[in-house]
Formats: structure tokens, C-alpha cells, sequence
């Protein structure tokens, strides 16, 4: 089958919405005048016979059809008087008898001689129709008056409203195409561009706009493949800077790795400095471990086939576990980590994830923060949810980097994290999975990241003592 585009399907369409439409006007403009026209003639020639027949009547003998016609303003005036066989011939005319005997047995004289009553109707006579009118008289026998006027001009009326209705058909069928067809071609035209650009699109190529400055239903959906591509396209340098970032961050230790074992087979190496390369290559491993399941769980998370549990927790518990965990870490580093809690920080989350969202948290305040600075986990219920909140008193975060402290592999100073760099990111995904959010805020002095998660009645509360076993063997495990 031929395959029609855009524009000529629409101008299709017009073309038959417009020849319908003047199907319409037709049928309902030319009979409804050709029988307004011809009932009006009809009317007034049955008047003019009435006033003729009477007229006849009273004077039969002193009056002929041309006078007759002359008197009451009637095209033609006929008088019939009936032969022996019953039919109808005429006796006077006003065309003085030339062409009468084509009136001979007139239909509508006939009809009014037999019914004795008024006849009117059409007649065609010599390719020309014409009204005709009857009644009969008794002059003292009975005979027929019949008044006759050409249509001509009424039908010839009507013929001039229908050729002018069809030259005006004929020229809006072509405006209509040609408009119709341009609109089309136009419309058409953009829907190309929208395909071209869709097809750009799904090829990976996200650099050209999608512009379409319309304010139709194409205009907004333009709109909507430009918000796509632009999502793409932030989507696909996200992609980017994850690769180049995770491919940096698993080159940097095992090149550090590599260096240490080579070192290794050196004979000439005394024990501590041996011992120093087998804690390197120690430390090396332990990253790339640490940045294995951080890639593994970001793909869990990214394929939705991560599940978690939603079942009471006492976020109180968690920061004591939290501060518990981290109290040789702060030592060492000389930080100084406090508690605060409320007894009705009760969250309905999964506990091993919220472990999971405060250790990123804490270390991060750990790792980011000058020594000396303190490090307060705080748990509390707030505005109808509940809260763990990781607050430090260090340097604070540029305003222009706390919305993408998130961002996996994101670096804030230009130097690489350490670890591997996407803690806060899995944190982020954790508590939405959750139900829940994390956001930072951070000022001159102090830098906090709170964690809000929906909150659970007291009554669900669980023994405190049992829920920090659970943790701490969750921790171990």
C-alpha cells in the first residue's frame, strides 16, 4: 500500500470535511429555493386563475383569453371546452391558437374538469416547464380556465444560486487544500525535526538542542524531548565521571599494591622496612575491598534489588553503637565524639541500613575535620519524624559544594576522598530507600548531616537492651 505523510492525509481529510460541508449547504439551499420560488408562482398563478375563471363566467360571450390575460397581468390564459370523447381541446388562447394543440388534453386542465375543483401543478412543455392552474366554469356547459406562466426566470434564479454556490465550493475546496496542505506541510515538518531529534537522542548523541518555538500540543512536547535530552545528557556525564572516577579510584591502589609487592621481592629488605610494605599492600587490599562493595552495593541499589526491613528502631541505640564504634578512631585522631539523645527517637526503618548511613556519616566528619574538632550524634524526634543527626564544630563546606557532597566520587577540595569516595552517595540512596532523606547544612563553624526517617508509636518501642545486642551483633557480623 502507498504510504501517504502527514500533509497529505490532513489535506485529505479537509478536502472531504469540506466537500461534506458543502454537500450540506447544497442540499439545503437549492431545493429549499427551487420550492419556495416555484410554490410562490404556484400560489399566484392559482390566484390569477381564480380571478380569470370568475371573471369568464360572469361574461363568457364578451370577453376573449387575451383580454383576459391582459386584465388580471397572467402570462397566458387558455379556455378549454371538452370533445365527445372526453377529452379536453382548446377553444381560445392568448397565443392566438399558434401551439395550442400541445395544451390539447392538458393534465392539470383535465384534473380540475373531472374533480370540479382548483388543479395546479408543473408541466413541461418543450424542454421548458411552466406553472399551470384550472378551474372549471359553466358558461352554461361546463368548460376549463387555465392560467399558465413560464418558470424560466425562478428556475433560471435558482440555476444562477446553484452555479455560483459551486464556483464558490469549487474555490474554498481549493483554498481549503492549499491551506490546508501548507498547515500541514508545516506541522509535518516539525514532526520530523521532533524524529530526527529523537533518533539523535536514542543514538547516544545528546549535544544539539531540541528547539521548537510553537505554543501548540508540538511546541510542549518539544519541550518535554528537550527536558529528556538535558536529563540524558546530565545522565550520561554522570556515567562518564563515574567510570573515570571508579576506573581512577581502583588504578590508584593497585598501582600502590603492585609497587609494594615489587618492593617485596627486593632480598636486601630489612624486617621493619618488609613489615611497612605488608601493611601497605594490607591497606591497599582493604580498599579495594572496601571499594568493591561499595560499587556492588551502588549496583543493588540501582537495579532496585535491594530490600530493607520496616520494623522499630531506636535511633538512641544506634548513636550510642555509632560513638561506641568510632570512639578509637576519634582518639586517635583526637576528635571527641558525644551523644545526645531522646528516649522517643523511635524510627520504623532497617536497622542494619541505618548503621550503615551513620558510620558513612561519622567517618566522614572524622576523616574531613581538623583534630581537636568534636563530633556530636544526636538522636530526637522532630516535627512529627525522627532524626540522627552527625554534627561537627570543623571548617564548614563552600556553599557552591553542599548540594553534591552526595554525588558519587564528588570532591569537594579538588583531592581525592579517601576511602572509596561514595559513602554519602549509598547513604542518600539508603534513607530514601527507606522512606527518608539526608541533607547537609554547614556554616562558618559547624557542619551537620541529618538523617529523617518516619517515626513509629512508643508502643512499638523495643526493649533498648536487646536492640543494641542486635546492633552490635549486626556490626560484628
Amino acid at each position: 500500500m502507498p504510504r501517504f505523510g502527514v500533509g497529505v492525509r490532513l489535506s485529505l481529510a479537509l478536502l472531504a470535511l469540506v466537500v461534506a460541508a458543502l454537500t450540506v449547504v447544497y442540499l439545503l439551499v437549492v431545493p429549499s429555493l427551487e420550492e419556495r420560488l416555484v410554490g410562490g408562482k404556484l400560489e399566484r398563478v392559482e390566484t390569477s386563475a381564480k380571478l380569470v375563471a370568475d371573471e369568464y363566467q360572469t361574461d363568457p360571450y364578451g370577453v376573449s383569453a387575451d383580454a383576459l390575460a391582459r386584465s388580471f397581468d397572467a402570462s397566458r390564459v387558455v379556455i378549454f371546452r371538452p370533445l365527445g370523447d372526453g377529452r379536453l381541446s382548446v377553444f381560445d388562447d392568448t397565443a392566438d391558437l399558434v401551439g395550442s394543440e400541445q395544451l390539447d388534453n392538458d393534465p392539470v386542465a383535465r384534473r380540475a374538469f373531472f374533480t370540479d375543483r382548483l388543479a395546479s401543478g408543473i408541466v413541461e412543455r418543450g424542454g421548458e416547464r411552466y406553472a399551470h392552474a384550472a378551474l372549471a366554469v359553466y358558461v352554461p356547459d361546463r368548460e376549463v380556465v387555465l392560467v399558465s406562466s413560464s418558470l424560466e426566470a425562478e428556475l433560471g434564479g435558482v440555476e444562477l444560486v446553484e452555479r455560483r454556490l459551486l464556483a464558490a465550493g469549487g474555490l474554498g475546496l481549493l483554498g481549503a487544500v492549499a491551506v490546508g496542505f501548507g498547515a500541514a506541510t508545516l506541522h509535518a515538518r516539525r514532526i520530523r525535526r521532533l524524529q530526527r531529534a529523537a533518533d539523535r537522542i536514542a543514538h547516544g548523541s545528546f549535544g544539539e538542542p531540541v528547539v521548537d518555538r510553537g505554543s501548540d500540543e508540538l511546541g510542549e512536547l518539544a519541550g518535554s524531548f528537550e527536558s529528556m535530552r538535558q536529563r540524558l545528557a546530565t545522565l550520561d556525564r554522570a556515567r562518564r565521571e563515574f567510570v573515570a572516577n571508579a576506573s581512577h579510584e581502583l588504578r590508584t591502589p593497585i598501582f600502590a599494591l603492585g609497587a609494594a609487592l615489587e618492593l617485596l621481592d627486593e632480598e636486601q629488605l630489612d624486617p621493619a622496612t618488609r613489615r611497612e610494605f605488608v601493611a601497605t599492600a594490607r591497606e591497599q587490599v582493604e580498599r579495594l575491598t572496601r571499594l568493591a562493595t561499595d560499587l556492588l552495593d551502588l549496583t543493588r541499589l540501582d537495579a532496585g534489588r535491594v530490600a530493607v526491613a520496616a520494623e522499630p528502631v531506636d535511633l538512641g541505640d544506634t548513636a550510642a553503637v555509632l560513638a561506641e564504634e568510632f570512639d578509637a578512631a576519634a582518639r586517635a585522631s583526637d576528635h571527641v565524639i558525644s551523644v545526645e539523645r531522646d528516649g522517643a527517637a523511635l524510627a520504623c526503618a532497617d536497622a542494619d541500613r541505618v548503621l550503615r548511613i551513620g558510620r558513612a556519616l561519622v567517618e566522614n566528619a572524622l576523616v574531613h575535620t581538623p583534630a581537636g574538632t568534636r563530633v556530636c550524634i544526636r538522636a530526637e524526634r522532630r516535627d512529627g519524624a525522627v532524626v540522627l543527626e552527625i554534627e561537627d564544630d570543623g571548617p564548614g563546606i563552600p556553599a557552591e559544594h553542599l548540594d553534591r557532597v552526595f554525588d558519587r566520587f564528588y570532591r569537594v577540595d579538588g583531592a581525592r576522598a579517601r576511602g572509596s569516595g561514595l559513602g554519602l552517595a549509598i547513604a542518600r540512596e539508603l534513607a530514601e530507600l527507606m522512606g527518608g532523606s539526608i541533607r547537609a547544612e554547614s556554616g562558618r563553624t559547624a557542619t551537620s548531616f541529618t538523617v529523617v526517617l518516619p517515626a513509629v508509636d512508643e508502643a512499638d518501642r523495643p526493649n533498648s537492651r536487646e536492640k543494641r545486642k542486635g546492633a552490635r551483633a549486626s556490626t560484628s557480623a
